[in-house]
């Protein structure tokens, strides 16, 4: 492995930590929050609460939001994604699961803020994000990116409101990453990047096995003598060793920001990142794909923002909603204890 990619691996886990510790928390919250309010609890050792629409209501909602996008259709429509792991890590249901079920969601937290009344027309946070008056945000917008073949990509922009587009994140570990031969297939990559100073990473293209699999070194030895740590530890290697020696296809990290980059370039748009402060690995990340551009024209029309930021300028009722379910605060404020936080059973 070379230098790059050494820094890409630190980068990698450091994020890796950032989003655990921030799952850890959220869980915590949700486990809270979610008394009173239809839900289930994903299988595992990590569990994560999912809520169901009741009576009108959404647990994972703000009821103003949830109204709200109740009576748009085009808001509504972003339910119709189905949860994606629901069928190995949730109980099974009358109704199928959706994404936006999560309390993970960044989708989610980005329609209980935008679609919040008052939010959209509000002056300051209009003036925060750059945005014209008398624009409704869009969910899911079908970006269309130009590839080099003359057609379109297929992938959708978290929101775009009027002339810029967003892109949510939470708890996602990273930015994803795309074969070499997907991202330099946009027509305007190398227009708009020099691409020797974007992070390139090998991906492995084989399943990633678990170390049960190999049993030629898989071992129980340490079971019942109370060191479990050093056999997680020994059988982690055992495929990791593996996996850096499978096949690997050269690719970049950061593909989600790299193809938004390339939307607001052909659209004139744009573009602004909205994430946690309790993940400043994003931020850097964020900072290193800006710093590929070649054109500081299209670098002043790009943003970040956190959550936390922006809480300063919402309504105070969505600020006690953000503080007990994600422990969204405004700055200088002190999230609420998880098991104290002030009652938002009304959401109001």
């Amino acid at each position: 492995m070379n230098g790059r990619g050494v820094i890409w691996l630190k980068m990698a886990n450091e994020a890796t930590a950032h989003a655990n510790r921030l799952r850890l928390e959220l869980g915590l919250r949700n486990r809270w929050y979610a008394r009173g309010r239809a839900h289930v609890e994903s299988y595992g050792g990590f569990p994560v609460v999912v809520y169901a629409p009741e009576d009108g209501r959404h647990g994972n909602f703000f009821d103003p939001a949830y109204a709200a996008i109740a009576a748009r259709p085009e808001w509504m429509r972003r339910f119709d994604k189905i949860h994606a792991q629901a069928g190995r890590s949730l109980p099974k249901a009358e109704r199928r699961w959706r994404e936006l079920d999560s309390s993970m969601s960044s989708d989610a937290l980005l329609m209980n803020v935008f679609c919040t009344p008052g939010v959209a027309e509000s002056a300051a946070v209009r003036q925060m994000l750059g945005v014209e008056a008398g624009v409704v945000p869009a969910f899911g917008w079908k970006a269309r990116v130009s590839l080099a073949n003359g057609r379109f990509d297929r992938t959708e922009v978290d929101m775009r409101w009027g002339g810029l587009l967003v892109e949510a994140k939470l708890t996602e570990a990273d930015f994803q990453m795309r074969a070499a031969t997907v991202v330099e297939a946009y027509r305007d990559f190398d227009a708009a990047f020099d691409r020797e100073l974007l992070q390139r990473v090998e991906m492995r293209t084989a399943r990633r096995r678990a170390a049960v699999e190999f049993a030629e070194e898989f071992t129980q030895e340490w079971e019942g003598e109370g060191d479990e740590d050093a056999a997680r530890t020994f059988q982690a290697g055992i495929v990791e060793r593996t996996r850096q020696q499978e096949p690997a296809e050269a690719g970049y990290a950061s593909y989600q920001l790299i193809r938004n980059v390339l939307a607001a370039y052909a659209q004139g748009c744009s573009f602004c990142v909205v994430h946690d402060e309790r993940r400043p690995d994003l931020r850097e990340t964020w900072f290193r794909v800006m710093a590929a551009l070649k054109s500081a024209e299209l670098r002043v029309r790009l943003k970040v923002l956190t959550w936390q930021e922006l809480a300063a300028v919402l309504p105070e009722a969505l600020q006690v909603f953000l503080d007990a379910k994600y422990g969204i605060v405004a700055p200088g404020r002190v999230a609420s204890p998880i098991d104290g936080a002030e009652d938002s059973e009304s959401n109001a």
